[in-house]
């Protein structure tokens, strides 16, 4: 595949990227004055799979314009038309200077001739490479320390680990068998314990520990991305809330019992002297960065003890989740590349060369440009 493939292909992520989260944040504040505000389940559906939507976007755009539409409409061939009808008040040359910034952006990585560009891969090179060297590392140490715990006990593919090296219980994953690692302190704890086990297996029921892999996945290549670190903390956020709330809504729980175990998770959390995300992808009971912005855990613990939703609202959560869809998908396709010389484009370009010869041959303190499909006679400043 063509260089020029790729890097359009990786600018339309990150594009798209940018578009989900600004779309998620206006939909959850829209959200917020609506009785589905607190219906924290199905807004953590819905956002793991605009996640995956998301990470899949290139793989999609290349089977839909190589099977489906080969030249779909984009913003260059609207913005050409709309500039054509005189709805846009640029001379002919500035608009085709505009429309291939990206073009020329992209042949300059790809020739690699400028010295910005030598320096813009050179950086990118050493960030992705520090980043994917820190989740190599990362999981690593997850290696290292599934392998020193012990087996305690077996719940189908699931096996409960008891490790002295943790002072919080959290979930992971291998490519078979799935694992919670709880500390051996919580053992002499047995409501805590409960609790705690109840918590990490409703992050397997809700397919936390897979889209936490794939944001791990993604990070090397979004690293410099603001909007990836928005994402992932909506989703990180999210998926708590949610599994609170699924906890909340079993008979007879016990809610303050729950809030305290947090509380006490959280104090033990704060006492570690190792980061506890070194040990990444897993998804803890509460998350070290709680200890360090308080505001977290008590959102959580509002969220806890909060009135909880009753109806599911399963027309509504559709509703919503097909327009962020229709969207996003509407959104890649716009984004594609221009395909052969439309008329259009012919237009475009006749105009710019008939302004460039009138410029050429008129007086200094007269130029011609091209309105409305006509020329008007302007003075130059």
């Amino acid at each position: 595949m063509r260089t020029d493939v790729l890097l359009n292909a990786y600018i339309d992520l990150n594009i798209l990227l940018l578009a989900g989260t600004v779309l998620w944040l206006s939909a959850r504040r829209l959200l917020s004055r609506s009785r589905l505000a607190r219906a924290y389940r199905p807004q953590l559906r819905l956002l793991n799979g605009m996640t995956l939507l998301l990470a899949c976007s290139p793989f999609l755009l290349l089977a839909f314009t190589t099977f489906v539409l080969p030249h779909p409409p984009n913003f260059s061939d609207l913005m050409v038309s709309q500039f054509l009808q005189g709805n846009v008040r640029m001379s002919a040359g500035e608009f085709e200077n505009l429309l291939g910034l990206r073009e020329d952006f992209v042949r300059d990585l790809s020739s690699l001739q400028p010295i910005w560009a030598q320096l813009a891969v050179s950086a990118f090179a050493a960030g992705a490479l520090l980043c994917f060297v820190h989740v190599a590392l990362s999981v690593w140490r997850l290696h290292r320390n599934l392998t020193d715990a012990f087996v305690w006990k077996r719940i189908g593919r699931v096996q409960l680990l008891v490790s002295d090296r943790n002072r919080v219980a959290y979930s992971t994953r291998g490519l078979w068998r799935r694992y919670v690692v709880l500390p051996t302190a919580l053992l002499h704890e047995p409501h805590d314990l409960r609790l705690t086990i109840a918590h990490e297996l409703q992050h397997f029921r809700q397919r936390d520990i897979e889209c936490e892999f794939l944001l791990e996945m993604l990070r090397p290549l979004l690293f410099w991305n603001p909007a990836f670190y928005l994402w992932r903390r909506e989703v990180r956020l999210l998926r708590e809330f949610a599994c609170d709330q699924a906890l909340m809504a079993r008979p007879q729980f016990d809610v303050r019992a729950y809030c305290e175990c947090l509380i006490r998770a959280c104090a033990k959390a704060a006492r570690g002297q190792t980061l506890f995300t070194h040990r990444s992808p897993v998804v803890a009971l509460v998350d070290r960065r709680e200890t360090r912005r308080g505001a977290s855990l008590q959102r959580r613990i509002i969220a806890v003890t909060a009135r909880q939703p009753q109806a599911p609202a399963a027309f509504g959560w559709t509703l919503v989740s097909a327009a962020m869809t229709v969207f996003v998908l509407t959104t890649a396709v716009l984004l594609q590349r221009p395909g052969d010389w439309s008329h259009d484009r012919l237009m475009l370009s006749t105009i710019v060369n008939l302004e460039r010869m009138a410029s050429r041959s008129s007086p200094p303190e007269v130029a011609v440009r091209a309105l409305n499909g006509g020329f008007a006679v302007a003075a130059r400043p």
